[in-house]
C-alpha cells in the first residue's frame, strides 16, 4: 500500500540511516522491527558522533582547561542547548541530563517530593502509568505518609477527566503525575487541559514523556509542564541517556539528589554550598559520549521535522488498526488513531502473548510481548499480558502488512 506522506517521507532514505534495519533476522529472512516503544534503533550520525568523541577528543567535561577537555565540555554543552530548543525550554538552566525517564522521575520524587509532601497529602497519577512513576511515589509515601490516588480509564482507554476533576476538588493534591502517551494503550493523555486544572488547584504536575518527545512536537511552555521527563534511547539516541526539565524556581528551590564532584560550589568539613543550575543536579562524572549522542538524535528528527514524523506514525496507525480489525480472535485495547500514538497492544484469545511474540519472531518480526512495565493496568484490563507492536519514523505501511500475514500464520498454527 502507497500513500502520499510515504512518499513525501522518502522513507528508504531514512532507513538507509539506519544499519540495523539492513540486516536478517534469521537466515533468509529480513528485520521488521515493531519494538519502538520499547528502545528505537539508531541512526549511523548518532553512533559515528559517539565513536568520534571516543576516537578523537575523549576527556572529562568542565574541569579541565586542556583541548580535549574543552571540546568535550563544547559538545556536552551544546547537547543541552539542543535540548531547550527541542522542547522550547526557557533556559538551557532547566535541562538537567538524566539516565533516562526512570531516574528523572526519581530525581523529583526524592528532592521536590521528599521536601514538599508531608502526611494527608494527596499524588495524583493514574492507572496506566509506566512502573516507573509508581514505584517511586510509593517509596515515598510509605516513609512519608501521603495518599496516592489513581484516575481511572473510560472504556475507550482514554482517562475519565470527571474523576480526575472530581478528585482534584476533594482538595488536599499536591503533584499530578501523568504519562503523555500510554506505553500500551497509546492513549495520548490532555495534558495541557490536565495541568490547566491541577495548577487552579495549587497543585504541580510531571510529565512523563517518554513516549511522546520522540514522535510529536513537545513545547513544555505550551503544556505548562511544571517537570517534564524522556529518555534517549526511545527518540534514535543512546541507553543510558535522558533528560528532567523542571521550571527554574522548582529546581532552584530543590536540594540535590546526589553528592559529589560537580555539583558543589564549595566544600569545606564543616559543609558544602552548591553548584548553579544545571549542575546542581549532576553529580560525578556524566554520561558524555551518551549526550553527545542525543544531541545528535536531535539533530536527526529536527532535521526531518516531528509534525512529519507525526504525520508519518498516525498513517501507520490508522492502517495498523484497520488491518488488525481484520484479524479474527484478535482485540486491539486502546482509543482511535486520532486519540493515539503508534502503538497497538493487542491479545489473540485462547493464545499466549509470549507464543504469537515468538511466532512472529520466527517471521523476522520483533515485537514486545508482557505487560510492558504497566502491570496495574493489565490487572485493571484484566490481562495477565498483552502482544505490542509499536512503530517509528523508519517503519514502512509493507511493514504493517506483514505483521497482519504472520499473525494469520500465528492464528492458523493454534487452532487447527
Amino acid at each position: 500500500m502507497e500513500h502520499s506522506v510515504e512518499r513525501t517521507y522518502f522513507i528508504e532514505t531514512v532507513r538507509a540511516d539506519f544499519p540495523i534495519l539492513n540486516q536478517e533476522h534469521h537466515p533468509g529472512v529480513p528485520l521488521i522491527y515493531l519494538d519502538n516503544a520499547a528502545s528505537s534503533q539508531k541512526p549511523r550520525s548518532v553512533i559515528e558522533a559517539m565513536d568520534d568523541y571516543y576516537r578523537r577528543y575523549n576527556a572529562n567535561v568542565h574541569r579541565g582547561i586542556h583541548k580535549l577537555s574543552e571540546q568535550a565540555t563544547a559538545a556536552y554543552e551544546g547537547a543541552r542547548v539542543k535540548i531547550r530548543k527541542f522542547i522550547n525550554a526557557s533556559s538551557k538552566r532547566e535541562i538537567i541530563f538524566t539516565r533516562g525517564t526512570t531516574e528523572g522521575i526519581n530525581l523529583v520524587a526524592q528532592t521536590w517530593g521528599r521536601a514538599n509532601l508531608k502526611p494527608g497529602d494527596v499524588v495524583l497519577s493514574t492507572v496506566m502509568e509506566h512502573h516507573s512513576n509508581i514505584v517511586p511515589w510509593q517509596i515515598l509515601a510509605a516513609e512519608k505518609e501521603f495518599v496516592i490516588k489513581y484516575i481511572p480509564l473510560r472504556e475507550d482507554g482514554t482517562l475519565d477527566m470527571d474523576v480526575y476533576t472530581r478528585l482534584l476538588n476533594e482538595g488536599g493534591v499536591k503533584l499530578v503525575t501523568v504519562m503523555h502517551v500510554s506505553n500500551v494503550l497509546g492513549t495520548i493523555n490532555p495534558v495541557a487541559e490536565i495541568a490547566r486544572q491541577a495548577h487552579a488547584a495549587g497543585a504541580l504536575i510531571l510529565v512523563d514523556g517518554a513516549q511522546s518527545t520522540p514522535h510529536m512536537p513537545v513545547d513544555v511552555q505550551a503544556l505548562d509542564a511544571d517537570f517534564f521527563v524522556f529518555s534517549g534511547h526511545k527518540m534514535l539516541g543512546p541507553t543510558g541517556s535522558g533528560v528532567l526539565y523542571g521550571k527554574r524556581a522548582l529546581l532552584e528551590a530543590m536540594p540535590p539528589w546526589m553528592g559529589g564532584g560537580d555539583m558543589i560550589a564549595s566544600v569545606r568539613l564543616e559543609g558544602s554550598t552548591w553548584n548553579e543550575l544545571p549542575y546542581k543536579f549532576e553529580a560525578g562524572t556524566p554520561s558524555i559520549a551518551e549526550a553527545i549522542g542525543l544531541g545528535y538524535a536531535i539533530d536527526y528528527l529536527a532535521e526531518i521535522g516531528m509534525e512529519t514524523i507525526q504525520a508519518h506514525e498516525h498513517t501507520l496507525t490508522e492502517y495498523v488498526l484497520e488491518r488488525l480489525s481484520e484479524v479474527p480472535d484478535l482485540k486491539v485495547y486502546g482509543p482511535d488513531a486520532d486519540r493515539k500514538g503508534a502503538v497497538a497492544a493487542f491479545t489473540f484469545a485462547g493464545i499466549h502473548p509470549h507464543d504469537v511474540a515468538q511466532m512472529l519472531d520466527a517471521e523476522g518480526i520483533a515485537v514486545r510481548a508482557g505487560h510492558h512495565c504497566a502491570m496495574p493496568l493489565h490487572d485493571y484490563l484484566g490481562l495477565a499480558a498483552s502482544t505490542r507492536a509499536s512503530f517509528y519514523l523508519y517503519n514502512r505501511l509493507s511493514e504493517v502488512d506483514s505483521l497482519i500475514e504472520a499473525l494469520y500464520k500465528a492464528r492458523k498454527a493454534f487452532y487447527r
